[in-house]
């Protein structure tokens, strides 16, 4: 029994409770977000469309995740998170319902796109708040926790989600519109709004006696080039990642391994994350962050490395146990190394920029991974594993210097967070 309250307390003690009211709100919301998942076969299947024209129709949508993540990060910052959030899945419940009732072809592209940008406006909000109301020194098991419910809700999603489809699209959207209302009903009732009022981006003044030639705001993010280098080495870290989604199929088919065979390999990965992610927090809390993300991104490395000579479907399954620990190792250090490199009042525009990495390796990905496998075969996997030990090296090259970094921002906050003293003069 001692153990088991020690473990809890290293997974989940200590955080407030606003936290597990945002905690609620995300597993809600991504566990109801399941009508995108099936949004070509719906187009295909209900509404007659081509091949072609739904595939342009989901990259509408992924092309408005893009755009949302970054107006996500800026009302954020302006509005607040949780008037972000409130809108956000508000507006998103009132598509899914347009969604279910619209026939017209063009009406569902321009809809779709709509929904792609609702749908990633409350990542950035999501983060910044949890950041605001965990203490640094618990924000690594917070980030954790995040990281679970997100995979945890896909799950249910993705169970859901065919069920409903089966019966009635109709219905699955109508569903996916209730679970958003429910999210937006506990943020409402519950979340206070987290942004102080001295961190509003907006209402920033200039300080007296100092020349500021722009007011920060996005491209402050976008100048910062210890973030930046951060940005791009979790870039390469999506870019490894979304290789199971993207470029493995077409490999397993390659093998003779039918789609049921690939069901497996992701089912597997889901399930470690479920049954595992809880106790990453006791393997990675007494390791610098730099690395513990060079060692998960080394065994993305060579859990796809592997890949190269794979043609069995159980050399696939074991090569899925060492990415998707890399994968699990790499969510919490990743998501605070990013909440301590964003300025106070610019934590949601970090956010966005940061997010922004998701997209474009979902791009990048399959676009160069399908000319890459066609072209090299098997040494696509070398060439894959290659990219993620230099990046592992990146890390940890990157690392000392991006803490001295934080070091300095902490030190100026505690600066400008401390009053003046007046001085009274001797007599």
């Amino acid at each position: 029994m001692h153990t088991l309250r020690r473990w809890w307390h290293d997974t989940a003690g200590g955080l407030p409770a606003t936290f597990w009211y945002l905690w609620a709100g995300l597993l809600i919301n991504r566990a109801g977000a399941f009508a995108m998942l099936f949004l070509s076969l719906y187009l295909t299947d209900a509404r007659g469309a081509s091949e072609a024209l739904a595939g342009t129709v989901v990259g509408a949508y992924g092309a408005g995740g893009a755009a949302g993540v970054l107006l996500g990060g800026v009302l954020a910052d302006r509005w607040g998170r949780r008037a972000t959030l409130l809108a956000a899945h508000l507006v998103t419940a009132g598509l899914m319902v347009a969604l279910a009732f619209s026939r017209p072809l063009i009406l569902i592209a321009v809809l779709s796109a709509l929904v792609g940008v609702v749908h990633s406006m409350p990542s950035p909000a999501f983060v910044a708040a949890i950041v605001d109301v965990v203490p640094a020194e618990r924000r690594s098991r917070a980030f954790n926790l995040q990281f679970w419910a997100f995979n945890l809700g896909m799950a249910v999603a993705s169970l859901l989600a065919g069920v409903l489809a089966e019966a009635s699209f109709t219905a699955l959207f109508l569903v996916d519109a209730g679970a958003t209302l429910a999210a937006a009903a506990v943020i409402g009732w519950k979340v206070p709004e987290t942004l102080r009022r001295s961190e509003r981006a907006a209402d920033l003044q200039p300080t007296p006696g100092v020349v500021r030639p722009r007011r920060p705001g996005l491209h402050t993010a976008l100048t910062d080039r210890t973030f930046l280098v951060f940005v791009g080495l979790t870039f390469v870290l999506a870019v490894l990642t979304l290789q199971t989604s993207t470029i493995m199929p077409l490999a397993m088919r390659a093998d003779g391994l039918g789609p049921s065979a690939y069901g497996l390999v992701v089912a597997l990965g889901g399930a470690l994350i479920v049954l595992g992610q809880l106790f990453v927090p006791r393997l990675i809390d007494r390791h610098r962050k730099d690395v513990v993300l060079a060692a998960s991104t080394a065994l993305l490395a060579v859990g796809f490395g592997v890949l190269a000579v794979a043609d069995e479907l159980a050399v696939y399954l074991g090569a899925a146990v060492v990415w998707t620990v890399g994968s699990m190792l790499a969510a919490p250090p990743n998501a605070q190394i990013n909440a301590d490199l964003a300025p106070p009042q610019l934590r949601a525009r970090y956010q966005s920029v940061f997010y922004l990495t998701f997209p474009a390796a979902a791009f990048v990905a399959p676009t160069l991974g399908g000319v890459s496998l066609q072209y090299l075969g098997d040494r696509h996997w070398l060439i894959v594993g290659g990219l993620g030990l230099l990046a592992a090296l990146g890390h940890l090259f990157a690392g000392p210097p991006r803490e001295r970094h934080v070091a300095a921002l902490h030190r100026a906050a505690n600066r400008e967070a401390t009053p003046p003293v007046d001085r009274v003069p001797a007599a």
